[in-house]
């Protein structure tokens, strides 16, 4: 593997390290930016390179003088499937404390078992008369969901493992009787605030092994969230390489939360984030869709070689091999042909080369930011992404190769 390559894979687990939560993400992109020489600010700030946030969303751009005619999107999402604590989280079975939790998006369930989980999110805190936020994170094992013995269900192996979210998934934390308010006074106290000051919480659970590069010849970045915080990186990344303005379409990144549970919400992609800055930004002109584009950037399945069955054989897709282009008819995914068309141009232009995804017809097909995106602002729309195994698990797998031909492409569709 090249130089460059390893420095993109390094670089990638330190952004996935040091974003546990959708709010994490967005404070590890804003300091990227801001290094970049973008500043927090809206469209009436004037033109430059700028960013907003938005609870677990952020919006970043790069605007010229006068109104923009065209649009270059990136998009992507900061969540993933998780364990997400409930309002009061604190009970107690057989002498030992344990979490209330709610499964959040499609998680691969056994995949949290058996690990040290750690804690991270956003606690709402009394400021004066008003309401301040602080982020939070606790990398110590204070959470386990210990999996049932062999010699106590032993067909599991047979039959398959089967887990109630309700009953199977409530992690223990410790011994004795849990008194409510226990563990998020633990958690305020890491964050360094009053208890009685904490008026609201957004908490997931999270593995703590770090992000690192595996196989025998570092071939991989073997990570949680890689779905979808690869796609984040390379897009700010790209963002931030860009060339500025040239008088062309205005380059813009879009970081959405709640993607993994439908992007129905004020910080989804069914939100009027996107529409409104690009309205803003156009100032009363009207956009230049033939320069214009939308790219949903996140992860593909590349075949896994002990499932290749699963796979259609005529769009098998190999990590290592490049970003992917994601098709649908049913417009699961957004790419039309002249849409894939204008990727492969770039794809050459840029010498990364490029795969074609098509889902099994006779297995339901997900979905992602892109069609929704399309329908609320009108622009031509591709998915696209970096090929992975293991998706939404726990612990994801991608080709150490792949974040860096994906950050190439990105920059030269966000330029052209």
């Amino acid at each position: 593997m090249d130089t460059d390559a390893t420095h993109q894979a390094e670089d990638l687990c330190a952004f996935i390290d040091a974003s546990p939560s959708p709010f994490h993400a967005v404070a590890t992109a804003s300091a990227r930016l801001e290094a970049a020489g973008f500043a927090e600010g809206t469209p009436d700030d004037g033109p430059g390179p700028r960013y907003l946030k938005a609870s677990g969303s952020l919006l970043a751009w790069n605007s010229g003088p006068g109104p923009s005619r065209g649009f270059r999107v990136l998009m992507a999402h900061t969540d993933s499937p998780n364990l997400r604590l409930t309002p009061n989280p604190d009970r107690s079975t057989h002498g030992m404390r344990q979490l209330g939790i709610e499964v959040y998006g499609g998680a691969l369930l056994n995949s949290w078992l058996d690990r040290d989980l750690g804690c991270s999110g956003r606690l709402a805190v009394r400021a004066g008369d008003g309401v301040g936020e602080v982020l939070v994170r606790i990398d110590r094992p204070v959470a386990r969901i210990p999996q049932l013995a062999i010699h106590l269900d032993r067909g599991v192996n047979e039959k398959g493992l089967v887990l109630n979210p309700h009953i199977h998934l409530s992690p223990v934390t410790g011994l004795g009787e849990a008194e409510q308010g226990a563990f998020l006074a633990e958690v305020a106290d890491e964050a360094g605030v009053s208890t009685a000051d904490v008026l609201g919480f957004d908490l997931m659970l999270h593995d703590l092994a770090p992000a690192t590069l595996a196989g025998t010849g570092r071939e991989f970045v073997s990570a949680p969230r890689i779905d979808n915080l690869l796609s984040c990186h390379a897009a700010v990344d790209a963002l931030c390489a860009a060339r500025g303005d040239t008088g062309g379409p205005t380059p813009v990144v879009v970081l959405y939360d709640h993607e993994e549970v439908g992007s129905t919400s004020a910080t989804g992609a069914g939100s009027p984030l996107l529409r409104s800055l690009l309205e803003r930004l156009l100032d009363g002109a009207s956009p230049d869709l033939g320069a214009s584009l939308a790219c949903s950037v996140d992860g593909a399945h590349a075949i896994h070689p002990n499932y290749a069955d699963r796979h259609d054989a005529q769009h098998v897709v190999h990590l290592g091999g490049g970003p992917v282009l994601k098709f649908n008819a049913s417009q699961r995914y957004a790419t039309d042909a002249p849409g894939a068309a204008r990727v492969r141009l770039a794809a050459e232009r840029c010498g990364v080369p490029l795969q074609s995804y098509s889902h099994r017809a006779d297995l339901p097909c997900g979905s992602t930011v892109g069609p929704i995106t399309a329908a609320v602002t009108g622009l031509p729309t591709v998915d696209l992404g970096a090929p992975q195994l293991a998706m939404h698990s726990a612990r994801e797998l991608c080709a150490s190769s792949d974040p860096g031909m994906l950050q190439v492409l990105l920059v030269e569709l966000l330029g052209t």
